[in-house]
């Protein structure tokens, strides 16, 4: 698997897909990571779909739920503290590496 530059609880903004969702920022809940697939974040509060569940002993009245959707790694980007999208970089602080915004220089 290749090392991935975004982890959870970085702030993000959406660069590509539908136009409600395009450009707006958020948080990183989750990163799915797949064997032999390209990996996927979640953004809290983007990308809401509707999902019909059926009724079940957790939920009993069943129903309409809105839940976020998985996008693709490639369609987000890191933001740095001027809240534009920036790549990452390394740098070695003592014996440590560390995230660095490539735009700002700032460590992330």
């Amino acid at each position: 698997m290749t090392k991935l530059k975004i982890k959870r609880g970085d702030n993000v903004i959406i660069t590509t897909g539908r136009k409600e969702i395009k450009g707006k920022k958020g948080e990183v809940i989750e990163v799915i990571r797949k064997e032999g697939k390209d990996a996927r974040v979640i953004v809290a509060g983007l990308n809401i779909v509707k999902k019909h569940t059926k009724p079940s002993a957790a939920n009993p009245q069943g129903g309409i739920v809105e839940k976020e959707a998985s996008i693709h790694i490639s369609n987000v980007a890191l933001i740095d503290k001027n809240g534009k999208a920036t790549k990452t970089g390394v740098k070695v602080e003592g014996d440590k590496k560390v995230r660095v915004a490539k735009t700002t220089g700032e460590t992330l």
